[in-house]
């Protein structure tokens, strides 16, 4: 008996001297993504213009990524040797494509990989290993690794980011600073959406007129909004570099030539990534149907109730049209994937065609679905004439698919989409709007929902889960019309997804430990990146006596600033160094700002003063759980339940979303009571989406209401023990919805609130 237990007291501290180790090392090296495997060494390498670099057959673009960055550090590239210091050594022991070893000890530094692509992995993380002098060279750069063994490959092979240059253009220099940016982080496809109703982006020789006309465009919905939104956010501004004037008009646009795109593609490629273009159809179309109207059955393109007007998919016209432009895309694109898009199709307009009925007819075709189905299968046959593979958003599950094509999954309320689709042997890259659809505001839950996101449906089998090839994020850019608001979007989220798609050890608290060392490498390499969220406040806050705004910064080198005039918070402004004591009612902007002086988002902080609601007696007793309206109707926002008669009523416990709420868009009222535990000053923070409001007795605490993604909001309101009249209104417009409230009691911590507190 004592001998067993000698035993198991070893193994237990082995297990924890192991965890302990294990521990330390993440902590030492913050890279993203982590390796599958790091076991620190002893001492460092020194890298000096003495060092030398010997390199096997192959890895050029690997040596010329090196070569640069100790060329940026200390002046000069490295001289070649047969015997270096620096090995870049092939090894066919490596299977994996992008696999490699790093071996540093004090006298050497080894990299091993099989491929070229594995190679310039190794050099990225050696990269992320050296000091920020690489990045940019200082007076008295010193170079020098850390000891260490690493073994590393990625989990999966899509790791794909997505930037809309239709909607809002951006520069070719904007492209190749992405794509330095994703290698740094192992990301390995950049899909382009070149084409939409808003623009049209690529040069097609055989159809000048696509971007001759096509290509720009009197401002729009979408630009008159960032021009509202840059009065707070000099990042709305629109940039002025794509406006030109045409005709006495301001015109907003531009496009890519094809020598142009063809220098992307091969800058891309030297580091191994690969560009995917989209040229998007049969939908959004109608920047191309406007030079060209008889592509449309009804000889034009207009707004309709979902989308514009396709083109015809019943006429030939339209298929000599789309070869023709494939067939100079495809000469363009090494990509071994072209997207086709073939999304959000209003298909009205085939319904009434003549020409359609009677290609339905021949076909055996019974809807307009399938008709998009016949489109996107004759559209494939081409591609892989071409030795292509189709990609379209998941739509094109509708009215049948074909066995090879590749499905991009995006619809976060159609979650049965990839499961249909692995199921059916078709690959998968998970794309969905929550949470990788990087338009979407960011908040203080963004990094956390990235890094957490079940890239494979639990619902397939593993042989079923291979067809899950990887994931993407995709920024829209309606509201992005600034290569630095673009930037704000991107980073951080990028680079929780690079370590989600990358990483076989996912461990949350050590990548947010590992950020701070990212953040100043990309304040070197000029990112316009999202600081971290402040807290300790809400937006609506209240006080009976006083008020006190102390905030705990995130990171210890940022300094907060703000005003109390209704000016932006600058550089310039007050430093908030120290507790502020609020004893009136007032207003503060607040931002924070990095070392660079990159300055983070700008809260606006409403302060009133405000007496303990009175609770409410009861005449008789309550009850657990809220009283639930439920509306099945599409609303803009809550108010429009207010002239609504419910179709049924129900008690809800708690403010989950029943099974039984199913119709595509509907309204819920939950009312009641919120039974408060003390008399204090309570903070909400409500979650929707889509919009929500909350109010408590007669006060509205917090306000969230409309059509959006998911973001989270709060409020104040000092309450009196006991019971006080509740009601929490939430709208679902069609999409995927969200819904959570936490609360907090003075500086205390935030939680979930208790399904106890609900009462009616």
């Amino acid at each position: 008996m004592t001998r067993l237990l000698s035993r198991l007291l070893l193994i237990a501290a082995i297990t924890l001297r192991g965890a302990y180790v294990c521990a330390q090392t993440n902590a030492s090296f913050p890279l993203i993504p982590y390796p599958a495997s790091l076991e620190a060494g002893s001492g460092t390498f020194s890298i000096t213009l003495r060092t030398t670099i010997q390199a096997d057959a192959g890895f050029e673009n690997a040596v010329t990524q090196l070569q640069r960055l100790i060329k940026q550090a200390l002046g000069k590239p490295l001289a070649t040797a047969a015997k270096g210091q620096i090995v870049l050594r092939k090894d066919e022991t490596i299977t994996a494509a992008e696999g490699y070893r790093i071996n540093v000890s004090a006298s050497q530094v080894v990299l091993s990989a099989q491929t070229g692509a594995g190679m310039f992995r190794a050099v990225e993380t050696l990269r992320q290993l050296l000091p920020l002098a690489v990045e940019k060279r200082t007076a008295s750069a010193r170079l020098s690794v850390p000891a260490l063994t690493i073994t590393d490959e990625p989990s999966y092979a899509w790791r794909g980011l997505h930037l809309d240059v239709s909607r809002h253009f951006f520069s070719i220099q904007y492209l190749e600073k992405l794509l330095d940016l994703m290698a740094l982080y192992k990301m390995n496809k950049l899909h382009l959406h070149l084409t939409d109703d808003q623009g049209w982006r690529i040069e097609i020789k055989k159809y000048p007129a696509l971007t001759e006309k096509g290509a720009w465009r009197t401002f729009d919905k979408n630009d008159s909004a960032c021009i509202r939104l840059s009065k707070e956010n000099p990042d709305m501004a629109i940039d002025a570099s794509h406006i030109i004037k045409r005709d006495g008009k301001a015109l907003y646009g531009g496009f890519y030539t094809q020598e142009q795109i063809k220098g992307l593609v091969n800058y891309a490629a030297a580091r191994y990534i690969d560009i995917i273009p989209e040229i998007d159809m049969p939908g959004h179309m109608m920047a191309a149907i406007h030079q060209f109207p008889d592509l449309s059955c009804e000889g034009g393109s207009k707004w309709g109730e979902l989308f514009t007007t396709p083109i015809c998919p019943c006429n030939e016209g339209t298929y000599e049209f789309a070869e023709n432009v494939f067939s100079e895309i495809i000469a363009l694109f090494p990509s071994e994937y072209i997207h086709l898009g073939a999304d959000e199709v209003d298909r009205k307009t085939w319904a009434k065609s003549p020409a359609c009925t009677a290609l339905m007819e021949k076909e055996g075709l019974k809807s307009t679905a399938e008709l998009q189905s016949y489109f996107v299968k004759r559209m494939e046959r081409f591609f892989q004439s071409k030795g292509r593979k189709l990609i379209g958003w998941d739509e094109i599950l509708e009215g049948g698919i074909s066995a090879t094509a590749n499905v991009m999954y995006w619809r976060s309320w159609v979650p049965d989409a990839p499961v249909t689709a692995a199921r059916n042997g078709n690959h998968v890259i998970m794309s969905p709007g929550n949470p990788l659809y990087f338009d979407n505001q960011p908040d203080a839950n963004s990094l956390s929902n990235i890094y957490k996101f079940k890239v494979v449906p639990e619902k397939l089998t593993a042989e079923q889960a291979s067809f899950i090839i990887g994931a993407q994020a995709n920024l829209w850019s309606e509201h992005v019309p600034s290569e630095h608001r673009a930037d704000y979007l991107y980073f951080p989220r990028m680079l929780a997804l690079a370590e989600r798609v990358w990483s076989k050890n996912l461990d949350y608290a050590a990548f947010q430990q590992h950020l701070p060392a990212h953040f100043k490498r990309l304040e070197t390499l000029k990112v316009h990146y999202r600081l971290p969220d402040l807290s300790g406040f809400t937006a609506q806050n209240v006080f009976v006596d006083q008020a006190v705004l102390d905030i705990k910064k995130p990171l210890p080198d940022l300094t907060l600033h703000y005003t109390t005039d209704g000016s932006l918070p600058q550089f310039s402004s007050p430093a908030l160094n120290k507790p502020l004591v609020i004893t009136k009612p007032l207003t503060i902007k607040l931002a924070a700002f990095s070392p660079g002086r990159t300055r983070g988002d700008i809260y606006t902080l409403q302060y009133k003063k405000e007496a303990y609601q009175a609770a409410v007696q009861t005449f008789a007793p309550v009850k657990e759980g809220l009283q639930c309206a439920y509306y099945k109707k599409y609303y803009l926002n809550t108010g429009g339940m207010k002239t609504s008669e419910p179709d049924s009523q129900f008690v809800a416990k708690d403010l989950v979303v029943p099974a039984s709420v199913n119709a595509p868009s509907f309204g819920l009222k939950y009312t009641g009571f919120i039974d408060v535990p003390e008399t204090g000053v309570y903070s909400f923070y409500f979650l929707c989406d889509d919009g929500g409001v909350l109010t408590i007795g007669d006060k509205e605490v917090v306000n969230n209401d409309g059509q959006h993604a998911p973001i989270e909001k709060s409020g104040q309101v000092a309450l009196q023990k006991g019971l006080h009249p509740f009601t929490l209104d939430f709208i679902e417009g069609g999409g995927g919805f969200s819904l959570g409230l936490k609360y907090s009691v003075g500086n205390g911590p935030v939680a979930e609130v208790p399904d106890s507190f609900f009462k009616h």
